[in-house]
């Protein structure tokens, strides 16, 4: 994987969270209570729900987090080099995932 089509698969998956983000706003949205429509379990049902989508909303704040900084990386011709030992990262790996930033050897000690 080149740093061009690594860049343009990340702004793709950044665009793509986005407009998840966009989706999902009215799951995130905080649940009132209408004890004529809506009973307890009902409204149990709509807080997991919530509480859900608020996770999602925080796993692609944290995707986006990562996407930038290999964004970074790509403009600082760092990107492709593991940042704990500095070794190349296995192309496979890029490919599958271009936003890590470590190699598997450094990635399983931890």
């Amino acid at each position: 994987m080149t740093e061009e089509e690594a860049k343009a698969a990340l702004i793709t998956r950044k665009q793509e969270l986005d407009e998840e983000d966009r989706i999902s706003d009215e799951a995130r949205a905080p649940v009132t209570l209408q004890q004529d429509s809506v009973g307890r379990l009902s409204r149990m049902d709509a807080m997991q729900q919530q509480a859900m989508a608020q996770a999602q909303e925080r796993r692609r704040a944290a995707e986006r987090t990562r996407i930038s900084a290999a964004l970074t990386r790509i403009d600082e011709g760092e990107w492709g080099y593991c940042a704990r030992c500095g070794e190349e990262i296995a192309e496979k790996r890029l490919e599958h995932d271009p936003s890590v930033t470590t190699c598997v050897g450094c990635a399983s000690r931890g």
